[in-house]
């Protein structure tokens, strides 16, 4: 045990990168709890909003941690506790949605098995991805240009998306199971990319704007359907 270990009275780090990743999965928590108390479509609307608030979240913990200088031990933990944090907001939250969402249907265990794929898919990611980049840090100090696969904080924009296009359909066909349907159909697919090996470009300044905007007009779509 170093000297740092000893001296610390609770264990793990505490600075304003791992803040603000526990403030992403504190909205989880709360996307969780409105999710279960939702009584009607429409109040998976303020679930989707917190979902999307600890994507918000995610994506600055990172740029954050940058500008902080951290020894390789608060790095490490960082990795961990991100990824942990990860399967919590963007695995277990979306599947607890996908699930919630049926409402005591018939076919709920479709929405059972979709939240059961997302999440087992978004662990797998996250295990391989901190293996690759513990080995990358370890030979180069580059930031990262490409993730292999989707990555698993996606679930922020394609939670929202599902839901948009779902509502439109049961308005088109006239049929309510028409969303949960759909919104599982979706989540299935979106697992297959968490895991399927392709390029997918990290997003930098001009890509956080975007990713930025695209969230607010999300959003106001979820709040409009």
């Amino acid at each position: 045990m170093n000297e740092n270990q000893k001296e610390n009275r609770f264990v793990g780090f505490y600075n304003p990168s791992v803040i603000l990743t526990y403030i992403g999965v504190t909205c989880a928590f709360i996307s969780m709890y409105l999710a279960w108390s939702a009584e009607t479509p429409e109040d998976f609307r303020w679930s989707i909003f917190c979902l999307m608030l600890a994507g918000l979240c995610d994506m600055f913990d990172g740029t954050i941690a940058r500008l902080i200088k951290r020894t390789e031990q608060e790095k490490k933990f960082g990795i961990q506790l991100d990824s942990l944090c990860d399967i919590v907001c963007f695995g277990v939250t979306p599947a607890t949605i996908a699930f919630m969402i049926y409402r005591g249907a018939e076919t709920c265990w479709f929405g059972l098995v979709a939240g059961w794929v997302l999440t087992i898919c978004g662990v797998i990611r996250l295990a391989y991805f901190n293996v690759t980049e513990e080995e990358r840090q370890a030979e180069t100090t580059e930031r990262r240009e490409y993730y292999q696969g989707m990555p698993i904080t996606a679930s922020a924009i394609g939670v929202p998306v599902a839901f948009i296009v779902g509502r439109i359909l049961v308005r088109i066909l006239d049929w309510e199971i028409a969303l949960p349907l759909f919104f599982s159909a979706f989540m299935l697919f979106v697992s297959f990319l968490y895991v399927y090996n392709f390029p997918v470009r990290k997003p930098h300044k001009k890509g956080m704007i975007i990713m930025i905007v695209s969230c607010l007009a999300l959003f106001a779509g979820v709040l409009l359907v």
